[in-house]
C-alpha cells in the first residue's frame, strides 16, 4: 500500500507540470468524465484514401462525437495495424503522400476544437530524428504520439525529446505485460495509457471484457492518468461495454471500413454516421 502511495504521489507531481499538449488531451478527458461518459478516441490514417477526403472524414468525426482524433501516419511495415488499416496505408503511400503532406494535413486541421495525436512506428521517429520528429509534430499541432513498437524501459530519449516540444509521449500496456513492464509504462507515459483490448493486431477480434478489465485495473493501480481501450472495438455495444470501465475508447478499423466500404466522395458521411452511433455508446448508466 505504501508503495502505491509513493507511486500516486510521484505521479501527481509529475502530471502538476503538464506540456501544452498533455493539457489539451486532460482537458478533453475531463469534459467527457464531468458528462458521465467516456471520451471517444477516433482513428483514422493520414492521407487515406486522399488528403482532401481524409481531412472531410476527420472533420465529420469531430463533428458527430469524437473527442479526441489519432491520426495514423502510415508505415510499409507495422506491427500493430491489422488487414483494414494496412490496406489504408498502402494506399496513401503508393500514393506518394509521404509524411510531410500528412503533417501538414493534420495542421490544416487546426480550427477542430479537439486535440490531435499522432499514432506511428519507432522507425519514422528514430529516422527523422527524435528531437525533429517532435518539433515537427508540434509544428502541425499534434498533442500527443503514439509509437507502439517502442518499449517504455527504452523510451527516455523520446519521452525528453517529446517533452521539450510540448506534446505527450503515450505508451501501449497489454494483457501480458509483466508488473515491471506497467510499472514502467505508468512511469512515462503521459496524456494516457493506451489500454490493448486484445493480443494481436487491430481490427481482427472482439475486444476481451474480462481480460480487458482486468489489464485496466492493474494500470489503475500504478497511475492516475486517463486509460483509454482500443483494438478489438467494432460498434456501439462494444465501444458502450468498455465504456463501462475505462476513459476512453479508441476505434479505428471500424472507422476505415466505414469509409472503404462505398463511393469515395461520401466516406465522410458514413464516417459520420458510425462516430455519431459510437458517441452515444460513450454514455455511462447513472
Amino acid at each position: 500500500m505504501l508503495v502505491l502511495i509513493v507511486r500516486l504521489v510521484v505521479a501527481l507531481t509529475l502530471m502538476s507540470d503538464k506540456t501544452p499538449g498533455e493539457q489539451r488531451i486532460a482537458d478533453a478527458f475531463a469534459r467527457a468524465k464531468a458528462e458521465n461518459r467516456a471520451a471517444l478516441i477516433v482513428y483514422y490514417t493520414a492521407g487515406f484514401p486522399n488528403l482532401a477526403v481524409a481531412k472531410q472524414c476527420f472533420t465529420a468525426a469531430v463533428k458527430n462525437g469524437a473527442d479526441i482524433l489519432e491520426i495514423g501516419l502510415p508505415f510499409s511495415d507495422p506491427v500493430m495495424d491489422g488487414p483494414i488499416i494496412q490496406q489504408a496505408n498502402q494506399v496513401v503511400l503508393d500514393a506518394g503522400i509521404r509524411i510531410a503532406a500528412q503533417l501538414e494535413l493534420i495542421r490544416s486541421l487546426g480550427d477542430l476544437p479537439v486535440p490531435k495525436v499522432v499514432m506511428t512506428y519507432i522507425t519514422i521517429a528514430d529516422t527523422r530524428g527524435y528531437v525533429a520528429f517532435a518539433n515537427e509534430c508540434a509544428a502541425a499541432g499534434v498533442d500527443g504520439v503514439i509509437l507502439p513498437d517502442l518499449p517504455a524501459d527504452a523510451a527516455e530519449e523520446w519521452c525528453a525529446a517529446a517533452k521539450a516540444a510540448g506534446i505527450a509521449p503515450i505508451f501501449l500496456a497489454s494483457s501480458v505485460s509483466t508488473d515491471a513492464r506497467l510499472d514502467a509504462i505508468a512511469e512515462v507515459s503521459r496524456g494516457w495509457v493506451y489500454a490493448a483490448g486484445l493480443l494481436g493486431v487491430t481490427g481482427v477480434n472482439a475486444v476481451s471484457d474480462e481480460v480487458t478489465r482486468h489489464l485496466v485495473a492493474r494500470v489503475r493501480q500504478r497511475t492516475t492518468l486517463p486509460i483509454a481501450v482500443g483494438i478489438g472495438v467494432k460498434d456501439r455495444t462494444s465501444a458502450h461495454a468498455v465504456a463501462s470501465y475505462a476513459d476512453g475508447v479508441i476505434v479505428g478499423s471500424a472507422v476505415i471500413a466505414a469509409a472503404q466500404n462505398g463511393a469515395i466522395a461520401t466516406a465522410p458521411e458514413r464516417v459520420g454516421v458510425l462516430v455519431a452511433e459510437l458517441a452515444k455508446g460513450m454514455h455511462r448508466e447513472k
